[in-house]
């Protein structure tokens, strides 16, 4: 039984675990983004169709284990409006996405990722339980096509007025519960997961470790030097991946 799918190398698969790990050691040094310079590297190595949902499943056990955590101080009394709008947000953006050619999941990725590399969203509203639904319904319905929306979650949470605490509490149960409904809808419209459970499994694991030493070691590195080279680097790739969107529409 091959560990891989036909489409990918041995030696690109070992970059995506790389990869996994550096980007999940960003992200617990800095909170800079890991998750989209992940997607990005993503859509330079697997299938257009695979692309958002094994980053899904990665950022799904990412997020998980920051939840779990953090359960205690979970906002119930806002977060569960916001579940059942994702919930119907899942369900659309499933029936939506397979409809989509190639060229138009590239592109939508590709826009997505320079604007989160380039504005600062301002904070959504996210008061009113009415808002946070949603917001739920909208945050999943654009994870479904571009995968890290995290930026948009934090703006739609902000103006609730939480605790620090249980802000990055149910922010982290937010993104867990898109993660999942997103990769459960990715199963219920047919997507292979199985051909890929050697190299996601991996990956899970890298992310674990990069997350332990980015708390250890990343935290020495020049933080400002490594935000403007990351800006860079998302910039030169969310440009390449909206011009592969053009041609192949094209």
């Amino acid at each position: 039984m091959a560990l891989l799918p036909e489409s990918v190398s041995y030696l690109a698969a070992g970059g995506l675990v790389a990869f996994s790990l550096f980007t999940a050691a960003l992200t617990a040094a800095f909170g800079i983004g890991g998750g989209v310079m992940l997607l990005v590297v993503l859509a330079q190595i697997v299938p257009v169709s695979a692309i958002v949902p094994l980053h899904g499943v990665v950022q799904l056990g990412a997020n998980t284990g920051r939840a779990a955590l953090q359960m205690r101080n979970i906002a119930p009394g806002y977060l569960l409006p916001f579940v059942l709008g994702a919930a119907a947000g899942a369900l659309v953006g499933g029936l939506i996405f397979t409809e989509l050619p190639d060229g138009v999941i590239l592109m939508a990725v590709g826009v997505f990722v320079l604007i989160t590399t380039w504005v600062s969203l301002p904070k959504l509203g996210g008061g009113q339980k009415t808002w946070m639904a949603g917001g739920g319904f909208l945050a999943t319905l654009l994870t479904m096509f571009v995968g890290a929306t995290g930026p948009f979650t934090v703006a739609l949470f902000g103006p609730a007025g939480l605790p620090h605490r249980s802000m990055v509490a149910t922010v982290a149960v937010a993104m867990t519960t898109q993660h999942f409904l997103k990769t459960a809808t990715f199963v219920l419209i047919g997507f292979a997961f199985a051909p890929w459970l050697p190299l996601l499994a991996a990956m899970l694991l890298a992310g674990f470790v990069g997350t332990y030493l980015g708390t250890r070691l990343l935290i020495k590195l020049p933080e400002d030097l490594l935000r403007k080279g990351l800006k860079v680097i998302l910039t030169v790739l969310g440009i390449q991946l909206t011009i592969r969107g053009i041609i192949s529409l094209w």
